[in-house]
């Protein structure tokens, strides 16, 4: 029988380790494994905004594990089946987007739980997380390797902030600066000093909480000012976006710049 398999994406952040990471929007199992042999620390695979089903999940978590990379996966919406789905295809951490309260920051670590603590559906023994039941015990000692993320972003959640830090169960809570910056008023803005100090002020008390700090950032200067007010899961690039960047940056080579179009800030994703 194998041992279970260890997070060092957790066990690293446990450590106090700045983590930085890349989003992957392409649904792509061949760009994810590009991405995994760049030596990002994590890589979130994004099925809120992409258009990823469960078998280019299962393609992409296979790609990415031969690689020091650590797979986190973000659903649609943090629903139990579709927690138990990605638990059981292997994935040891997800970011569930959207969470505005304590009761949905409950129902998000029931639902990584199996009973009597939680909801989790038992199915280790077909499922790719315990090895196809190869894993010791994988049931008793799931829990100690699973890391729950959460998104806090909107008005709503800032109002519930502390009530959903004092949930016990969650690893992190990450920052969503471009739905936190609509919801404050400021769309597409997220550098508004209104949504600034909101952001500031999150991460102080996340980390006040003994909890992990996450945020994304595509724009350099910004993703350093955040690790210096205590992020230490920060996200620094979309590989869509680079990629749309590199192609434009080629073709400019060879056309006038006034014939190419030119993209919006995507500073806040």
């Amino acid at each position: 029988m194998q041992n279970n398999v260890k997070n060092n994406f957790k066990e690293k952040l446990n450590s106090g380790a700045l983590q930085i990471g890349l989003w992957l929007s392409s649904a792509s199992p061949y760009l994810a494994e590009v991405a995994a042999t760049s030596g990002y620390d994590w890589l979130l695979i994004d099925g809120e905004h992409a258009p990823n089903s469960v078998t280019s999940y299962l393609q992409q978590l296979q790609a990415v594990a031969p690689y020091t990379s650590h797979a986190v996966v973000r659903p649609l919406e943090g629903t139990r089946a579709n927690i138990k789905q990605l638990l059981d295809l292997g994935a040891q951490t997800l970011l569930i987007p959207m969470v505005e309260s304590a009761q949905q920051a409950q129902d998000v670590v029931a639902a990584f739980r199996y009973p009597p603590e939680g909801f989790r559906g038992v199915g280790a023994s077909v499922a790719r997380a315990a090895r196809w039941g190869r894993i010791d015990n994988y049931m008793s000692n799931a829990n100690d390797e699973l890391c729950i993320l959460i998104q806090i972003e909107s008005q709503e959640a800032l109002n519930n902030l502390d009530e959903i830090l004092s949930v016990k169960g969650i690893d992190g809570l990450f920052i969503g600066p471009a739905d936190l910056s609509a919801s404050l008023g400021h769309p597409d803005n997220a550098d508004h000093p209104e949504v600034q100090a909101a952001i500031k002020q999150s991460i102080e008390r996340i980390r006040q909480a003994g909890k992990f700090a996450g945020i994304l950032s595509v724009a350099p200067e910004a993703a350093k000012k955040y690790i210096n007010w205590g992020a230490t899961f920060v996200a620094v690039g979309v590989d869509l976006l680079l990629y749309t960047k590199a192609l434009d940056t080629c073709l400019a080579d060879y056309k006038t710049s006034d014939s190419l179009s030119k993209p919006k800030n995507q500073s806040s994703y």
